[in-house]
């Protein structure tokens, strides 16, 4: 084990924010043993301050389901994919097509943008609570990184279900919102593992000697590609059978007691 890659939501942070003492302490003890870490999440940039503030990483979040690298002490973004303008339009068409009542929104390099009717009526925000607006070439400001698109009926993996087979050669698809039938879009090609591969290859590190945990259908590819994927018990039942190994529940500490494991397994040996 030389490098662990660690979703955020769902994976070690709680619904409420916080991240248990055992999985703080958990990290800790695998960076003094010079493990380096790097934390693989569909978060952008902005909504890192959970790991920053609690666990006190420094170093290296993959954020945007792969399509950007940042540097957390510098604030800076290492690299990042982009979609074009024509790809979001012909995306959107299509998606409108089959579900009319769906609406969307883009994460780009410089802020988000929602449309109209795309948060819940009465409901919490999906992202960041935006004035109600309708997407235009001109919010692709810094370059596009991820399209989100909702329905507010059914479920993510209906939704998905739905339009995969219409937008998958045009957009890479997934989802993690467990409670909602929001899909994330990127560029086609990138996704967790693809990102998590070229920043281990920056570091000499193979895959066999990656530990990767995750526990919603954006993380499948990260953990099919890592040495030791484990999706969480708790997880989604598609990243469970896609992964080869499972961690104890979220509830459970799951991450936490995996890294004391192979740590003391490694003091063993």
């Amino acid at each position: 084990m030389r490098l662990i890659a660690s979703d955020i939501d769902g994976t070690i942070l709680g619904h409420d924010g916080s991240i248990s003492d055992r999985t703080i302490a958990a990290f800790r003890d695998a960076a003094d043993a010079g493990i380096d870490i790097v934390f693989v999440t569909g978060r952008p940039p902005r909504w890192l301050d959970p790991i920053r503030e609690q666990i006190g990483h420094t170093g290296t979040v993959i954020c945007s389901n792969g399509a950007v690298t940042y540097d957390l002490p510098t604030e800076a973004v290492i690299t990042s994919h982009l979609l074009d303008w024509d790809t979001v339009q012909q995306v959107r068409d299509v998606i409108t097509a089959l579900a009319p009542e769906a609406r969307f929104a883009l994460e780009s390099l410089a802020g988000f943008h929602a449309e109209e009717g795309f948060y819940p009526p009465g409901g919490p925000a999906v992202g960041e609570r935006m004035e109600p607006t309708v997407l235009t070439p001109e919010m692709a400001d810094g370059g596009i990184v991820k399209m989100l698109a909702v329905v507010h009926t059914g479920n993510a993996d209906e939704f998905l279900h739905l339009v995969q087979p219409r937008v998958g050669g045009l957009i890479a698809l997934t989802h993690s919102a467990p409670e909602l039938a929001l899909l994330e879009m990127g560029p086609l090609g990138v996704n967790k593992a693809v990102a998590l591969a070229e920043y281990a290859a920056s570091k000499g590190i193979d895959a066999a000697d990656v530990v990767a945990f995750g526990d919603m259908p954006n993380d499948i590819e990260m953990l099919g590609w890592a040495g030791a994927g484990y999706a969480m018990a708790s997880g989604h039942p598609h990243a469970l059978a896609a992964a080869s190994l499972t961690a104890p529940a979220f509830a459970d500490d799951g991450v936490a007691r995996i890294i004391e494991a192979r740590l003391a397994a490694l003091r063993r040996a």
